[in-house]
């Protein structure tokens, strides 16, 4: 299906309503902190139990995904959680955390709310709200995560295979924005209300934010 304009305008206006989360995410004090490098190693480690809570839910949210809507879009995002899923766990070796002890995290309620909201999604939202919501977050978490790679190769010592986790997310899936355009735009043809596309958008935006705010919080304490 062509992308119409209907779907160009509402996609067009939901990124300029959410440029300020985009800007609070892009300068972050917990990824500035360790780009310059005024946190030890060792306390990353919430962030590696924390992203293996949140990938752990994604993959099932996604996989469901994948169920309720084809292949089309959802797969490719599905192999990518489990790749992730894969990488991180060298990440957590440089950090000496074993499998138990990614297994035996409890993680945060404000640094979990993400995949609880992509769990709902993965039950009960459209695809188009999940694509926009998507289309928005992945290049603001891309980008955290390609200064994170820089930072721990540059500063931290870390080899290009122990940051191959955040370099999946890193280098951006140039077909998926196109794919999401059209989902949005069939969406919309299919009577799927702007009201619920830009509040999926919003909320997982928003609780991208929640989620370095709970780390940061914990660096604090």
């Amino acid at each position: 299906m062509l992308v119409t304009l209907a779907a160009e305008t509402l996609i067009d206006e939901i990124r300029a309503d959410l440029s300020p989360v985009r800007d609070q995410l892009l300068t972050h004090a917990y990824v500035a902190a360790v780009e310059e490098g005024l946190i030890q190693l060792e306390q990353l480690r919430p962030f590696a139990r924390e992203q293996h809570a949140i990938i752990s839910s994604d993959l099932r949210s996604v996989a469901h995904l994948v169920s309720r809507f084809g292949p089309d879009v959802f797969l490719d995002v599905l192999g990518g959680e489990h790749a992730a899923l894969q990488a991180l766990g060298t990440f957590a070796t440089a950090l000496e955390l074993t499998a138990a002890d990614l297994e035996a995290y409890e993680p945060l309620p404000g640094a979990h709310a993400y995949a609880a909201y992509m769990a709902w999604l993965g039950a009960y939202g459209s695809d188009a709200e999940v694509a926009a919501a998507y289309l928005v977050n992945f290049p603001a978490w891309g980008e955290s995560c390609a200064r994170l790679s820089r930072a721990l190769t540059g500063r931290y010592g870390l080899t290009p295979d122990q940051v191959r986790f955040f370099d999946l997310f890193a280098e951006p899936d140039g077909g998926f924005e196109e794919n999401a355009r059209r989902v949005i735009a069939a969406g919309l043809e299919r009577g799927v209300s702007e009201r619920r596309i830009r509040r999926a958008a919003r909320l997982l935006q928003g609780y991208e934010l929640m989620y370095w705010d709970t780390l940061l919080g914990e660096l604090q304490r």
